[in-house]
């Protein structure tokens, strides 16, 4: 939930092909198999290499961006100042998606996929007359934000509002942070630009110098004031030079990684022009469709308004009670990590699929469409199901040896929020490529009704859990609540788009292979946290314990899926271990 795009923005921000895509000229998509009826091992594999240079850009951006909170742990630690920081960096993409990168992503770039089909100039004046509207309203957003940061505060946390040291800081830090919506939306808007032509991987790699920018800032602040840890350093005593550096740091890094964007368009043939003739060119038709779409990011952020109020004011509560690491920034450090296989499987195989999708749609071919949301829900599932089940069983080791400079007992309930998560990664991926298949035939109402339901299942559970749960698992009981909406989400979703599509979304086939791997995955899973479980309290100290914990549990817990899901017959995974065999050269 950064400003570099984190969480909900992940999915909204890869969205290269939303909706009529025919005429892509894409080396990308001309590489992918025709649709079949069938998927076998050679079919999936393909895919999977289809894939591969998203995920490869997702996978360093994911990791980096992961290393960039340790080192955050490690200055500001996971109490209540880092929860200043996290609320003001939470800021800037609520506010961009919420005025139009829902918008962007779902309407505008299939307009722009559709102009470079039509157009006689291939859509480069629609995608400057895009750019020039972007930078207008987004600069102008951008200067409102900045002076009313106060009230953003207010509104995101009462709690921190009322306590001056953790307000002044957390305005300072929005301050900095709100004018990276600004370059969130130039660098959006060029890497639609490049995967419209076919150019996928400018989007998923620039981030990374995003977060080397950040990472260098909070690394220098380690330098020059010390850890957390030895400096104590909080609200009240870090110093406004400490302030802008951190501050700084985070808008040069979206500031360059939006740049850095400029070379790939050039070498596209693309060339950046001024265009205020927006009148008459389907802008405005375009705005029409976003109505749903600015409906549901609407709700989502409602949504993450309601989470960061509820988490901040647990946080603070439990904090006094000596409980650190149980308020928003175990909450977004706890969802970073639980995102990643989404963000590195399930997104890169529908960026992959995402324009055949689009041109069987628009040939009203049902049964193509179908039959491709079934291939990326099993090809996904093949490493979203165990890296559920891996979180659940090795989550506290995981945390408390990457955030060991957070304190034993922050990392310890850092590591349990992410275990509540676990198993919700299965339905949150499952509903994004569920999701797809609406926005393939333009539909962003139904996406919106369905983001309804899973945004007051959410906010209903989240408030339940901090009603009935002691303050320091109020935020455990949220991240359960989450995975719990999204069970709820998909049910929706599957039955409308099951009957958008005749009746039959290949559920048996889609069911069987879940199942199978969710098998093979449970008694992995409890053979590997039994493990996990005997080492964390033979061993000492913590550190060593983690370490040992979590490579014994992962290795048992490979041991046992690989060989349990190839039992079950599950095609997919035998299509993976083929792949990583041909890559190893074996």
């Amino acid at each position: 939930m950064g400003a570099e795009g984190d969480g909900d923005f992940e999915t909204l921000r890869i969205r290269p092909v939303s909706g009529s895509a025919a005429g892509v000229n894409s080396a990308a998509t001309e590489a992918l198999p025709a649709p079949a009826e069938s998927l076998g091992a050679g079919r999936s594999a393909g895919l999977m290499k289809s894939s591969a240079l998203m995920a490869a850009g997702t996978l360093v951006s994911r990791l980096t961006g992961f290393l960039r909170t340790l080192v955050m742990g490690a200055a500001l630690g996971v109490g209540t100042l880092n929860d200043t920081y996290q609320v003001a960096n939470t800021l800037p993409t609520m506010i961009y998606v919420l005025v139009g990168g829902g918008a962007l992503n779902a309407v505008f770039i299939p307009q722009l996929v559709r102009s470079m089909k039509e157009d006689s100039d291939g859509g480069a004046a629609y995608a400057n007359r895009l750019i020039t509207l972007v930078v207008t309203f987004l600069g102008s957003t951008t200067l409102i934000c900045v002076v009313a940061a106060p009230e953003f505060i207010r509104v995101m946390s009462p709690s921190m509002a009322t306590h001056p040291d953790q307000m002044r800081v957390a305005v300072a830090f929005a301050r900095y942070c709100l004018p990276t919506m600004f370059f969130m939306g130039i660098h959006v808007v060029m890497g639609q630009i490049l995967n419209a032509r076919g150019r996928f991987g400018a989007m998923m790699w620039t981030p990374v110098l995003n977060n080397i920018l950040i990472i260098a800032a909070f690394g220098s602040f380690v330098r020059v004031f010390g850890t957390a840890s030895h400096s104590g350093v909080s609200a009240s005593t870090i110093t406004p030079q400490g302030v802008r550096l951190l501050g700084l740091g985070t808008l040069l890094g979206l500031a360059v990684q939006a740049l850095a964007m400029v070379p790939y368009l050039r070498d596209s043939g693309f060339r950046i022009r001024p265009r205020f003739d927006w009148r008459g060119h389907g802008l405005g038709k375009a705005l029409g469709l976003a109505k749903w779409t600015f409906l549901f990011v609407l709700v989502n952020q409602a949504a993450m308004v309601v989470v960061t109020r509820l988490a901040t004011a647990a946080g603070a509560t439990a904090e006094r009670a000596g409980h650190p690491g149980t308020g928003i920034t175990a909450y977004n450090y706890a969802l970073l990590l639980w995102q990643m296989p989404q963000a590195i499987i399930t997104v890169s195989v529908m960026t992959a699929i995402l324009p055949r999708i689009a041109r069987a749609a628009a040939d009203g071919d049902h049964g193509a469409v179908r039959d491709d949301i079934s291939r990326g829900l099993r090809t996904s599932a093949v490493a979203v199901v165990p890296c559920a089940f891996a979180f659940l069983a090795l989550g506290v080791p995981l945390i408390q040896l990457l955030y060991a400079g957070a304190g034993e007992e922050g990392a310890r309930n850092i590591g349990f929020v992410l275990m509540a998560f676990a198993l919700g990664l299965i339905p949150y991926s499952v509903q994004y490529v569920v999701l797809r298949g609406f926005y393939a035939y333009e539909d962003t109402r139904t996406p919106f009704f369905n983001t309804l339901v899973v945004a007051l299942v959410n906010a209903a559970g989240s408030f339940a859990a901090c009603l009935l749960l002691p303050a320091r698992w109020a935020v455990t009981g949220m991240a359960l609540t989450y995975g719990l909406a999204y069970v709820v989400g998909v049910g929706v979703a599957w039955k409308r788009l099951r009957s958008r599509l005749g009746g039959d979304l290949d559920g048996r086939r889609v069911v069987r292979t879940y199942a199978r791997l969710v098998g093979a995955a449970l008694p992995a899973s409890l053979a590997a946290g039994s493990v996990t479980v005997w080492l964390m309290t033979a061993i000492h100290p913590h550190v060593v314990a983690a370490l040992t914990a979590l490579a014994a549990g992962a290795a048992v817990l490979i041991a046992l899926f690989v060989p349990l899901a190839r039992l079950m017959r599950v095609d997919e995974v035998d299509a993976m271990v083929h792949m990583v065999r041909a890559r190893l050269g074996r």
